[in-house]
């Protein structure tokens, strides 16, 4: 019965600022080895659904298993050591500035094991070759490209061997190709590792190439959770104006914009004032 187990389980979850209601009830499971996307617009409650799963902003009421345990009411240890679990990939990498890659990777190890510096450094080395960085590894973050940072968090979200994985927007600010080959890799670890991977992300090629499940939130709920191929059947008016890339009120834009070329135009249809006169 553990197997069957969610690996992670969100249970009404409620979040408000003022009288803005980020999270309005939501449910959700994700299933051990599973790559669940989160997608959705900016502003739709996306990171503030990611920090409750992991732990980083408690919600206003509702509850976040994780392998079972209820993260925002078991005692410190047993969250420390769950922690030790779970690995986070950041939007950006928020890797150290002042350190070298190397020393990045080796922060979790040297905080959470006992184990020796030698023994640290040859894990470090393997975790940043899993992410093709090894040649780099006494490098600084300011010394490498924006893809190559994304893959050095990549490696120390692994540094611990964690069984659940999470991404704030991986590929975000990355060209095409680089953000291809970063998905690709996520694939490889996934396959490799067996691990449970939650990405939240509004990058469509990305979500597509990577999810088994996708999760659209709008205005603090999820207007549809299932595979690629049943989000992309979806007829909901939200949904499609989502994915077919479309502006919020495509007639209101176009109007704006008409009344502007209207108004340009009559500014320069005025005469200038002869000043010799």
């Amino acid at each position: 019965m553990a197997e069957s187990r969610p690996q992670i389980e969100a249970r009404g979850l409620v979040k408000t600022y003022g009288e803005h209601r980020i999270l309005d009830g939501l449910n959700l499971s994700v299933n051990r080895g599973e790559t669940l996307v989160i997608l959705g617009a900016s502003g739709s409650g996306k990171s503030t659904l990611l920090r409750s799963l992991i732990g980083l902003g408690r919600p206003d009421d509702g509850s976040v298993l994780v392998q079972g345990i209820d993260i925002f009411s078991t005692d410190r240890l047993s969250l420390k050591a769950l922690r030790c679990r779970m690995g986070v990939a950041f939007q950006g990498g928020a890797l150290f500035g002042s350190m070298t890659l190397a020393e990045n990777i080796d922060l979790p190890l040297s905080e959470f094991t006992g184990l020796p510096a030698s023994t640290r450094r040859i894990i470090t080395q393997i975790k940043l070759g899993m992410v093709g960085l090894e040649d780099a590894m006494d490098l600084l973050p300011s010394q490498i490209s924006g893809g190559m940072r994304k893959r050095a968090a990549l490696a120390r979200a692994l540094a611990l061997d964690p069984e659940i994985l999470f991404f704030d927007e991986p590929s975000a600010g990355l060209d095409p190709v680089t953000a291809a080959g970063l998905d690709l890799l996520i694939l490889q670890l996934k396959k490799v590792f067996h691990v449970t991977l939650v990405v939240v992300t509004h990058e469509l090629t990305s979500a597509f190439s990577i999810a088994d499940r996708l999760a659209l939130m709008h205005e603090g709920r999820f207007l549809i959770i299932g595979s690629p191929a049943d989000v992309q059947k979806s007829k909901d008016p939200i949904v499609r104006r989502f994915l077919d890339r479309l502006p919020e009120d495509k007639r209101k834009t176009s109007d704006f914009y008409q009344r502007f070329i209207e108004e340009e135009g009559d500014a320069q249809s005025i005469p200038e004032v002869d000043n010799e006169s």
